[in-house]
């Protein structure tokens, strides 16, 4: 090869590298472009011109390594055996000066420095922080500083963060984020696969022999009961010990008697809250001991009772005045404020997130009332329309449900207020029947879920004000219902508890029992449902002997879905326990269902 064919190698390759490196459009060359591109060729040395841009292309592409590596004399040699050129074979005179070239020019070309070499690495952490997990995967393949620089702990526990995934932890508690978040994913992803199949376990909480189960509320796995006989009960279902304890009603040196119905119970993290017939209120702090730390009594019964989720804050509607109730500074619990409304309060709640000041939503017939402790104000939100239906709060918004006027078909209706500006934000729904339940806390952001005594479960999209999806669930009206970001569980007046995926408009699974479904409360790896009765069997003092029939007392049930095992063929609570902590009576010889058990 002559230095006139080397020169003209030099340039076309020097044009190509600097053409790949421009951040330009690509543009199909015409016929006269392409004319123009081909190297002019003398007669009889064809061969020898074009022959080297083969070569150049067998050095880039035939080899197959990385664009990384560094071009060595043994590949450039054994894409030149392979050569179909003579003059490339021979590898002679200006053949040696050329694969010299080569070598040089494929080398410079792989120490193009990548932006990662010169950034500083705190700078491409906070650049990499914005990509997802597949983001994260992808570039990790691209080179060795990409896969050091995407695999770093602070990005894998800022995603675990971001997902909910061990929520209380620090980076410093596992060596490997990246790990500890394939795990967390594969869990998850065998709970939903259980909850789609109802696989796991399923236990009935133990009842008491001469009781009807009267009120049930739960938070976090631990369920509270309140009976007609009075007594108090609370379990831990976290820990798979049905055996619940009795929260005692009195002090210990007060005398023992015969205690009234119990009419409202609430719970959260640390406290227990239970109203009775009479007027009394209890409240006890589950961290001291079962008896009560605070006793208030009304006047007359209690109508309405709400339990802040995350503060020490407790309020209740008693014939037409509310009071909200709350610890001082030294753990004294006192009257934080007092309230007179002109009607009877049927629906209470304490707005969540209100730190030291509660704040309660409360709705008499028509009115609904915004009722804050820290200045005893009581602000107006909604007056003179249909009687309120349904409540429900989130830390910003309120929604309630209104009654349809029926002969002027202006049908029921969701209403949605701000909190902070207290006017209306949206109108949803307009149905023939009444709403009789909604739930805006604990839904996913920017949808709601609400229950319709039409027996159709709703998902409300609050951006759009529109229907998103209608699920005709049951029978009789929607009692209980709970949603989170792919499915829905709902309960109803015919005892049905119903699991759907809303994602695919599929039922998965339905439990029947034989009261109305009062309570529902679900988790990733667990669901507490309870079946209480519309008018519980009053005790009668006279008859000592009186125990009310299996049927007639209320169910609570606990699903874990952590469980390797078909809920439907799941033992029974009794057959878990052992026998010197449990007395049965009346079983059958399968013990397949406990008339009666303590």
């Amino acid at each position: 090869m002559d230095d006139c064919s080397l020169e003209e190698f030099r340039r076309r390759w020097q044009e190509e590298l600097t053409q790949a490196q421009a951040p330009r459009k690509w543009r199909r060359p015409d016929a006269a472009e392409r004319r123009a591109r081909r190297p002019e060729v003398a007669p009889g040395r064809s061969e020898q011109a074009s022959g080297d841009p083969a070569l150049a292309q067998g050095l880039l592409e035939g080899a197959g390594r990385p664009p990384a590596a560094r071009v060595t004399r043994a590949e450039v040699q054994d894409v030149a055996s392979r050569s179909r050129f003579p003059r490339a074979r021979e590898g002679a005179g200006g053949g040696e000066q050329l694969v010299d070239q080569l070598i040089r020019d494929l080398n410079e070309m792989n120490d193009v420095p990548f932006f990662d070499i010169q950034l500083p690495y705190e700078l491409a952490i906070n650049i990499f922080q914005y990509l997802d997990r597949k983001e994260l995967g992808r570039c990790a393949q691209v080179s060795k500083t990409w896969k050091v620089i995407a695999e770093d702990e602070v990005l894998w526990y800022r995603l675990c963060q971001q997902e909910g995934h061990l929520p209380d932890s620090s980076i410093s508690d596992y060596s490997c984020w990246k790990l500890i978040f394939q795990e967390c994913r594969a869990k998850e992803h065998m709970l939903q696969t259980n909850w789609k199949n109802r696989k796991g376990a399923v236990s009935e909480l133990e009842h008491i022999p001469d009781a009807v189960l009267c009120d049930v509320h739960s938070h976090d796995g631990v369920v509270i009961a309140g009976y007609t006989s009075g007594d108090v009960r609370v379990w831990d279902t976290r820990t798979w010990d049905y055996v619940a304890p009795f929260l005692e009603s009195e002090d210990e040196e007060d005398e023992p008697g015969l205690q009234p119905n119990v009419s409202f119970v609430r719970i959260n993290s640390s406290l227990a809250v239970a109203a009775y017939e009479d007027g009394f209120l209890n409240i006890w702090d589950l961290r001291i001991g079962r008896y009560p730390i605070h006793r208030f009594e009304h006047d007359a019964r209690i109508q309405a009772l709400a339990l802040s989720q995350d503060d020490a804050a407790v309020a209740t509607a008693s014939a037409f005045d509310v009071v909200m109730l709350s610890p001082n500074e030294e753990g004294y619990w006192q009257i934080a404020a007092e309230f007179e409304v002109p009607k009877l309060v049927q629906h209470l709640e304490i707005v969540p997130e209100t730190r030291r000041y509660p704040v309660a939503v409360a709705a008499a017939g028509d009115l609904m009332y915004l009722l804050k402790a820290e200045d005893s104000a009581r602000t107006l939100l909604y007056a003179h329309g249909p009687p309120v239906t349904c409540l429900d709060v989130s830390a910003n918004q309120v929604a309630f449900g209104v009654q349809g006027l029926g002969w002027v078909y202006e049908g029921s209706k969701i209403l949605v207020y701000s909190l902070e500006a207290g006017r209306r934000l949206l109108k949803l729904g307009n149905v023939l029947r009444d709403f009789t339940c909604v739930n805006l806390n604990d839904s996913p952001p920017n949808l709601m879920v609400s229950g319709n005594r039409d027996g159709r479960v709703r998902i409300h999209d609050l951006r759009t004000g529109n229907i998103a999806l209608s699920l005709s669930a049951h029978q009789l009206g929607v009692s209980a219902v709970q949603m989170d970001d792919w499915k829905i569980v709902s309960g109803g007046e015919e005892g049905l508890v119903s699991v759907w995926d809303y994602r695919m408009n599929q039922k998965l699974w339905e439990v029947y029992s034989g009261h109305p479904v009062k309570h529902i409360s679900f988790s990733s790896r667990s669901l507490i449902t309870a079946n209480v009765p519309y008018q519980p069997v009053v005790r009668n003092a006279d008859r000592d002997s009186f125990t009310p029939h299996r049927r007639h007392r209320g169910l609570i049930r606990a699903y874990e879905f952590a469980v390797d095992q078909l809920a439907f063929h799941s033992p029974l609570p009794a057959c878990r326990s052992s026998c010197d902590t449990m007395a049965t009576h009346y079983y059958d010889l399968a013990l397949a269902f406990p008339y009666n058990h303590v």
